[in-house]
């Protein structure tokens, strides 16, 4: 077994070969650490895997085939020793309104979005739990928080991924292990590419909700605001905050979308709180929390 030094963590960083992926890999490379990255098809990575040495580690794996991922963990500990940084990147968008997104794609982008990423988690927490440290990056997006017309799909596996590292952020934290959930805007990635990005057959009855925000998704590649380098760096320095926040924001949009549907959230429990409150049965005192 090789073992690496103390102080230099590991990571695991699926989806390593392009985009948020390979700025988080070449970061911890920078930095001296370890890092086993993951991609379907390895083989544009040659000359960077070689150039980084024993340090990285290259593992054939597709998030969707969720009974690799105990080898994906198990490579990564038969080479460096131990896992610190478990960051679920790999996926892919998808446009289609609900009507044109067929069973199948909708399991796609679920399989892509939370079974992958939960069967590695699976894997790796006995590791992390043993040694009482780790860290789960999940790598969702601000449609994991707010949604629009022919997005829906895509936003159905980010929302999903949310809501269960939220609830497992509070299982693992007293084996001290921490959750950082991330929610980029647009970044300046392969994303937006007309060969990356999905698109589910077209129905024209929808062009007038949907023709415009198809238009967007096509128009934003190369052209988005986001640095991928400089996101790296930000995740990279929340994760040493000892009160790092559960979810990440990232980019200056994320920042400005998310605050407004947090506040349109608000206003739209208090306006209809005395309603909603309506349905208690009469004088029950306030339920108390059961966590």
């Amino acid at each position: 077994m090789h073992t690496v030094t103390e102080h230099r963590q590991v990571w695991i960083i699926t989806g390593a070969t392009s985009g948020l992926g390979r700025s988080l890999a070449e970061a911890a490379l920078a930095a001296g650490e370890s890092v086993v990255g993951t991609a379907r098809d390895l083989t544009r990575a040659a000359s960077w895997a070689s150039a980084h040495g024993e340090r990285l580690l290259l593992v054939p794996h597709d998030v969707r085939d969720t009974d690799a991922a105990d080898t994906v963990i198990d490579r990564a500990i038969s080479r460096f020793g131990r896992v610190d940084v478990l960051v679920n990147n790999a996926g892919v968008g998808q446009v289609g309104t609900a009507e044109e997104v067929s069973d199948e794609r909708l399991r796609d982008m679920l399989d892509q979005h939370l079974f992958g990423p939960a069967a590695l988690v699976r894997a790796v927490l006995p590791h992390m739990r043993a040694a009482r440290r780790g860290a789960i990056v999940q790598m969702s997006s601000q449609g994991g928080r707010m949604s629009f017309p022919a997005v829906g799909s895509y936003s159905a596996g980010k929302f999903a991924l949310e809501g269960w590292s939220e609830a497992l952020a509070g299982e693992v934290e007293p084996f001290g292990i921490r959750v950082l959930i991330v929610e980029p805007s647009r970044f300046r990635t392969g994303f937006n590419r007309p060969d990356v990005l999905a698109w589910a057959p077209r129905e024209g009855v929808y062009d007038s909700v949907a023709g415009a925000i198809r238009a967007d998704m096509a128009g934003a590649d190369g052209v988005q605001e986001g640095d991928p380098d400089r996101a790296a760096a930000v995740i990279r320095e929340v994760l040493e905050m000892p009160d790092a926040p559960l979810r990440l924001p990232l980019g200056a949009e994320a920042v400005r979308n998310l605050t407004r549907v947090y506040e349109q959230g608000l206003a739209a429990v208090a306006r209809w709180a005395d309603l909603s409150a309506s349905a208690d049965f009469p004088g029950m005192p306030p339920a108390a929390r059961a966590f």
